[in-house]
């Protein structure tokens, strides 16, 4: 750049800043490179400070919101000055800022200052049951001819016509009615925010209530409330609300305020420059005079605009969604988070959390499983859903007989079929075969058999358990443990799964010997375990030479059952510890072969030899046990019934038989699986074997005869060979033939085929299925194919079909039944039962078959009577009733049966919004009722009775709107936990000290517990 033209522009530029007496510093920098301290980091500015590079130095300048010269600088109350911060209702002074807030029942307006009127009849008409009337920052639920509102404030009660008490509609309370005998039968009482005036029978409002209709200040007097507007604003003609003033108004006030040294100081600054004296500097908010002109700034909440003057709400939503998980609402000045149904809002008001609903008491009869947002009931096998939650047996023989070709008994969570005299059961459990000697290609079970042999003087008695075999590990102290099949069906210890007992294939249908005894041994506990194997090692040898026991074939049981019971048993006198003593209890079947019977030893004869064989072999083995030498055989491995307890490694966790550790924990050997003692693991089951129950110790062979199965099959059906569905054959095993026509077979391995019935012939042969059967007519669900009408016949009540074209009903399961005929899904079995858990302290009452729909035509009544001194408070969640039904269903409680009793609340509609309330005596009579019409959820509705010293302050709490207002409040009240720790306290309030301020600020919202406290210090401020 040319000397000439640089001086020139430099001193255009000195000419320019001489009001600001700066060119000189401007000229003594020329040529000199200026040190930038704000970049260096070298200045001396407030942290609150801005600093502003100049050549050869700096300036710092407060931060908008802080006040100083920059090297000190200190937060701006703007709260502090008659205007309060521009706000109407309560100003909130933030380091560099401000913010307004509103009082209960108003909404911050778009200009972050002023407060508007909530309307809360617009959400879930206020809460009210009937009539809600919207007030300026409150609103009040009224209620149609012939009722009266409650002292919950929200629901209607029935007017009576008879006495002079509560009840009559002639009481004359503005508000709440209480029993007064000797006062004229009633006296009256206030809401919380309202006073008794002089007549005691009419209210009067004050500021403690929606601010005592004031839109801006309110001021209690002698006449009631008098409201007031905010600097800026005036008062309306309807007294209540406010409204802008005039600019030039506000021109005329401010000047008129204004000493005139101040006007004179004004008017000087506005010939140089904008001022905040001049219609606020033009700034939307708030305004600050600095040395370089007006600086505007915004509430928190609002963002400035480029011009610098104006302020829009800042939509916080926008921006990663205001750092809400579900939900972001953006509001005035600030945003809301709320949650997706099946999540609850945490006490941060951003996070939201999957609702447990596993963790809560009765959720699910049998298994729950929690999902994110939802949860699921599951049933045990045998077992059906119904009502959401419940769990009923499912009746088998309801359904096609169970498929059983005889008989068929229902059990809880199962079913048996039974055979007519002379049969006995398949080994499918289903069908009936003759009970005869065996046919020459039949398939004997293996017997159980006792073998006893003498080991130097002393008996050794083993059991060897080929077939038929249960173990259970009843506890870690007992096992049961049988072998083989009774002879006389009944008698069997436990019961398999449905396809367990290999049939044995008699010889005889001869009554079979029993004998039953019980041992003792000393210091041994109840473990089955594998016998030592040195010891078995030289107990073989010495066997060779001592050569067995006089009971071998003879021995063949028919069945065994063994139970070991170990208990402790301490010593008189002495301080020794006390010793293991084990009890086995034994049970024999022998059966008796009567084609050995010759003339000169008849069956009488033989039956006597046996017993006395049998009972030789008894003292035998008591002999054997009391030496712990009895060993029951399985799978090539012996047991040891009892044995003294070794010291196990440190940390190590003894298992019981039949059990394996993974992964820390003792887990049973699975289906298809058998555990080996040997090898102290889990063993798949060899082919021509199956194992259909956990934790035991061999496999069962299968009943097929050609070898065919896979290894480790869990069920007697993997184990091959058997007939398909549709076909049938005389064992259930290939070969087969098909189902002829008119005949069908829904299950693999039957030994005949069902016929359709009623001449009805099949579309093919080989069916599987009554749909199969050429019926006259296709049955819908809801019905049943009757084959002797030929016609569609509508299922019963307490039945139900879902399917099409069947030929039976299923029975409603458990308890439960319909409300009508052709029920057509399980879901229409409802439980009459009236539920509910009257305690003294805490309990529940709930609708029938909750949370399913409730049945019709029922009439529950239950009674609280609470302890000496108590009251009552209930909660009422939700509660389901069909609108349209007229209110043919009803909710009401009452003091007594009597229809003039004292009323505490009655409803006959839907309630979605929570409501809590004390009872208006001191023991309560409900009764729920529904008529034949639509059905509904219904309800569950928890209470807790409380120390009658605290009904001032309970009844405070809960007529107060603010507890229903907040949605998180709300949410308070349906959580489950929440009021569970509620009534936990109400109810024994030494249980407080369980809760730390910790785990209160987690469950709970800042507004509730700021809302508690006020009251609890209200209530409290009398004793100070």
């Amino acid at each position: 750049m040319e000397p000439v033209r640089f001086l020139r522009d430099l001193f255009l530029v000195c000419l320019f800043l001489a009001v600001t007496n700066t060119c000189g510093r401007v000229m003594g920098a020329v040529g000199l490179e200026d040190a930038d301290e704000c970049a260096d980091g070298t200045d001396h500015c407030h942290i609150d400070a801005l600093c502003q590079n100049t050549p050869k130095a700096y300036n710092c300048i407060c931060k908008p919101g802080y006040k100083g010269d920059g090297k000190h600088c200190e937060d701006i109350d703007e709260c502090e000055n008659d205007y309060n911060g521009g706000c109407v209702h309560e100003c909130i002074n933030i380091p560099g800022n401000y913010r307004c807030t509103c009082y209960d029942g108003f909404n911050l307006a778009g200009d972050g200052h002023n407060c508007m009127d909530v309307d809360e009849c617009l959400d879930n008409n206020g809460g009210c049951q009937q009539v809600c009337v919207n007030t300026m920052g409150s609103y009040e639920c009224q209620c149609t001819d012939g009722f009266f509102l409650s002292d919950n404030q929200h629901t209607c009660i029935h007017r009576s016509e008879d006495g002079m008490n509560c009840m009559n509609k002639d009481h004359g309370c503005a508000h709440i009615c209480r029993e007064a005998p000797g006062k004229g039968g009633v006296s009256c009482e206030c809401r919380p925010g309202f006073e008794l005036a002089k007549n005691q029978k009419d209210c009067t409002l004050t500021c403690n209530y929606g601010n005592g209709g004031c839109q801006h200040t309110c001021d209690d007097t002698d006449i009631g409330p008098v409201c007031g507007c905010h600097q800026k604003y005036a008062l309306h003609s309807d007294s209540k609300t406010c409204i802008e003033k005039d600019e030039a108004a506000i021109e005329s006030s401010e000047f008129n305020a204004t000493s005139v040294a101040d006007v004179d100081k004004r008017v000087k600054r506005r010939l140089l420059m904008e001022t905040c004296a001049v219609n606020n500097g033009g700034c939307d908010r708030t305004c600050k005079d600095t040395a370089t002109g007006v600086r505007c700034s915004c509430p928190v909440g609002f963002t400035l605009q480029p011009d610098g003057k104006t302020c829009i709400d800042i939509d916080e939503c926008q921006e990663n969604n205001g750092g809400c998980d579900h939900y972001c609402r953006n509001t005035v000045g600030s945003f809301e988070c709320s949650c997706q149904k099946g999540h609850k809002l945490l006490t941060d008001e951003r996070t939201c959390q999957d609702i447990d609903e596993c963790s809560f008491e009765r959720t699910c009869d049998h298994t729950c499983i929690n999902y994110p947002g939802s949860f699921e009931c599951l049933c045990n096998k045998g077992y059906i859903l119904y009502g959401l939650t419940h769990c009923g047996d499912v009746d088998e023989c309801s359904i096609n007989n169970g498929s059983c070709e005889f008989g068929c008994v229902n059990t809880q969570g199962s079913y048996e079929c039974v055979c007519p005299s002379g049969q006995k059961l398949h080994w499918n459990k289903k069908d009936c075969i003759q009970a005869v000697k065996c046919t020459p290609n039949g398939k004997p079970a293996p017997r159980a058999q006792l073998t006893c042999n003498k080991n130097a003087g002393a008996e050794v008695c083993s059991l060897s358990c080929p077939s038929n075999a249960l173990f259970l590990a009843d506890s870690e102290n007992s096992y049961t443990l049988s072998c083989g099949v009774p002879v006389q069906p009944g008698k069997a210890p436990q019961e398999r799964n449905a396809t367990d007992a290999l049939p044995i294939c008699a010889d005889t249908l001869a009554s079979p010997i029993k004998q039953k005894a019980r041992f003792k041994i000393k210091d041994a506990k109840c473990h089955l375990k594998p016998r030592n194997k040195e010891r078995h090692k030289d107990a073989s040898k010495q066997n060779i030479q001592a050569g067995q026991f006089s009971c071998t074939d003879d021995c063949q049981v028919t069945f065994v059952n063994l139970k070991c019971d170990s208990s402790k048993k301490g010593r008189r006198g002495r301080k020794s510890p006390s010793k293991e003593v084990s009890h086995i209890t034994a049970e024999f079947e022998m059966e008796i072969k009567e084609e050995e019977a010759s003339d000169s030893c008849n069956v009488e004869c033989m039956r006597d030899r046996m017993k006395q064989k049998l009972q030789s072999a008894m003292r035998t083995l008591r002999k054997s046990i009391n030496k712990q030498q009895f060993y029951i055989q399985f799978s090539g491995t012996e047991y040891e019934v009892a044995q003294k307890q070794s010291r196990l490694p440190e940390g190590a966790e003894p298992c019981s038989t039949g059990q394996v550790l993974q992964g820390g924990k003792c887990v049973s050997c699975g289906l298809g699986t058998f555990y080996s003692g040997e090898h102290e693991q889990c063993v798949q089951c060899p082919p021509g074997t199956y194992q259909d129950t956990v934790g035991q110790l061999s496999c069962e062979p299968c009943p097929s005869t050609d070898g065919q199965g896979i290894a480790g099959a869990k069920n007697v059906s993997q184990c091959g060979g058997q007939c398909p569905a549709g076909h049938f054959s005389a064992d259930g095993f290939r070969p087969c033939q098909p189902c002829l026509l008119g005949s069908y077979q829904p299950e693999p391995g039957r030994v005949l085929c069902f016929p359709c019935g009623g001449g009805l012939m099949t579309k093919y042969v080989g069916s599987t299925s009554f749909r199969d059967c050429e019926a006259k007519v296709h049955c819908a669900p809801g019905h049943y194919y009757n084959f002797s009408t030929h016609r569609c016949i509508r299922c019963l009540l307490g039945t139900y079909q879902s399917e099409f074209g069947q030929n039976y009903c299923i029975t409603c399961p458990g308890n439960t039944t319909t409300d009508f005929d052709g029920a057509t899904n399980v879901t229409h079995c409802k439980n009459q039962l009236c539920g509910g858990e009257l305690g003294e302290y805490t309990g529940y009452i709930e609708s029938p078959n909750y949370p399913g729909d409730y049945p019709s035509n029922v009439d529950c009544v239950w009674t609280i009577i609470p302890p000496h001194k108590r009251r009552i408070l209930i909660v009422v969640p939700e509660i389901f009733l069909p609108i349209e039904d007229e209110c043919g269903d009803v909710l009401v409680m009452r003091k007594s049966a009597l229809p003039t009793s004292i009323t505490t609340y009655e409803t006959c509609q839907t309630y979605e919004r929570p409501i809590a309330f004390t009872s208006r005596s001191r023991k309560l009579w409900v009764q729920f009722k529904s008529n034949e019409g639509n059905s509904g959820k219904g309800f569950q509705v928890p209470y807790v009775t409380y120390d009658e010293d605290y009904q001032q302050l309970i009844e405070d709490i809960v007529r107060d709107g603010r507890l229903y207002a907040s949605e998180n409040h709300q949410e308070i009240l349906k959580d489950k936990k929440l009021i569970k720790a509620l009534f936990d306290v109400l109810a024994h309030p030494q249980n407080y000290f369980k809760y730390t301020a910790q785990e209160s600020k987690e469950m709970f919202p800042r507004s509730f517990i700021k809302l508690l406290r006020s009251k609890v210090t209200r209530f409290l401020r009398p004793y100070k």
